[in-house]
């Protein structure tokens, strides 16, 4: 069934069923994404403040067959908030929904609505005495339910996983309109499918998230952070295993930074306090969250010297307090920033196997320096072997001047990614910007049964139409 605009005649109708008072002209940040490469269109923005207005939003647009397009933050980076070709659809925003329902500090679970902006949550945790673990560069203004829909990653998955690690239990209304109340705070629940994960990471396409009940963790009594220079890639990945070796599980973040990185903020953001005198070509953050009888500078020490005897480090920094240790966390969350500024000719969230990943950059690099003198930012989380490995246009150009690359460069990039058996998306999702990379690489057996799902969940294909799967 072909699917219709949102017009005059349809808003009349969701407004003497849900109320005026949720629908509003779409202001220009409901149209937009961070990176600009996508514009939005809407016919109306709605603003439920509830599971049951939620629910009869997507009711009335289901049977009028009329797109849907959920909207959390507007922090996502592949287009999956914005709808710019085809039918206008009906954007619904879950702002007004972002009450923390409840918490269980003995059960170390938080129930959050999915407007629930990430900080939030966090907060919310740390006044029970408990951390939740999610964090991202966007976490002042992202959404629980949006993390959860492309199943977000940040800097602490080595630990403590991506998003769909951290959920027990959802609420959400399907494209039909019917609402599933899922909010388990179970951690064993073998009754069939897992409807869930079904739902998280589907961008939006199968349903929109409202609650969720999320886990929660104690707080690490002794937490460290040093920054080490290393001479290569494959050196920071043994530093990673007498990482390990030495704390196990505790290493909560293992960051790879570029000395590209580093340059970028020194020429965007000359505000930001770099630590090294002198920039290394590679260096890594690490930060460590310790049990009770473990002192972090210590241990850090002790990885320092162990790494140091085997040639792995050429220089380190241990954080003698939580402002220092601040200071270096800054320098790797604005890096993104910086990246902005400069404009990518093409930006790369990949995941490569850990072992193969020094192996990729090098290729990576050679591959691409025959197209030009191009710049490569290779940073990120190294301990789970996601990258972002963005090109962009020798220093004092435009990237819009290499506009004509970007499918070489593309190419280039998603060919060794296959070849390495990694993947184009790690932690951002597909979104409408990837779709076609999807088709092209992914296995046919999974995009047939993505297919049969979205055709038994959403037959009219109202929901997020063109994300994840081309429409």
């Amino acid at each position: 069934m072909s699917l219709k605009p949102a017009d005059s005649a349809f808003l009349d109708r969701v407004a003497s069923h849900v109320g005026a008072g949720v629908l509003s002209e779409p202001e220009p940040r409901y149209l937009e994404e961070p990176r600009g490469r996508f514009a939005g269109q809407a016919a109306a923005v709605a603003k439920p403040r509830t599971v049951e207005e939620v629910a009869a939003l997507v009711r009335l647009c289901n049977e009028a067959s009329v797109p849907v397009v959920p909207y959390g933050g507007g922090t996502g980076l592949v287009g999956g908030q914005v709808k710019g070709e085809g039918v206008v659809p009906l954007v619904i925003s879950l702002e007004r929904m972002r009450a923390i329902r409840d918490v269980f500090p003995e059960e170390n679970v938080i129930i959050a609505e999915a407007g629930a902006v990430l900080e939030a949550v966090q907060a919310a945790a740390q006044e029970a005495d408990r951390l939740f673990p999610l964090s991202l560069a966007a976490q002042g203004s992202c959404q629980i339910g949006g993390n959860l829909a492309t199943n977000a990653g940040g800097v602490n998955v080595l630990r403590y996983g991506n998003a769909r690690d951290l959920c027990l239990g959802l609420e959400a209304v399907l494209p039909s309109g019917e609402i599933w109340h899922g909010l388990s705070r179970l951690r064993k629940d073998n009754t069939g499918y897992d409807l869930k994960n079904l739902l998280i990471g589907a961008e939006g396409s199968l349903g929109i998230i409202t609650a969720a009940s999320l886990k929660l963790f104690a707080r690490p009594v002794g937490e460290g952070t040093a920054l080490m220079a290393v001479p290569s890639v494959a050196a920071a990945l043994d530093l990673l295993a007498i990482t390990r070796d030495h704390v196990g599980e505790a290493v909560s973040a293992f960051e790879l930074i570029h000395r590209e990185g580093l340059d970028f903020l020194a020429e965007t953001m000359p505000e930001v306090r770099q630590p090294f005198a002198e920039k290394p070509d590679w260096c890594v953050l690490i930060d460590l969250g310790l049990g009770a009888g473990q002192e972090p500078q210590s241990v850090l020490e002790a990885i320092f010297a162990t790494a140091l005897e085997r040639d792995l480090v050429l220089d380190g920094l241990i954080a003698q307090s939580e402002t220092q240790r601040g200071e270096f966390w800054s320098v790797r969350e604005s890096i993104p920033l910086a990246n902005r500024k400069i404009g990518a000719i093409l930006s790369n969230d990949i995941s490569i196997p850990i072992s193969r990943i020094a192996e990729f950059v090098v290729e990576g690099h050679t591959a691409l320096a025959k197209l030009g003198p191009l710049r490569i930012n290779a940073f990120g989380h190294l301990g789970d072997g996601n990258l972002h490995y963005n090109v962009y246009p020798p220093k004092g150009e435009n990237r819009n001047n290499y506009n004509h690359l970007i499918d070489d460069v593309k190419g280039i990039v998603n060919g060794l990614v296959h070849k390495y058996n990694g993947s184009i998306s790690a932690e951002h999702g597909i979104g409408r910007m990837k779709t076609g990379e999807l088709e092209r690489y992914g296995d046919p057996v999974k995009l047939a049964t993505m297919r049969a799902i979205k055709s038994a969940l959403d037959p009219k294909g109202i929901m997020n139409p063109g994300v994840v799967l081309k429409a």
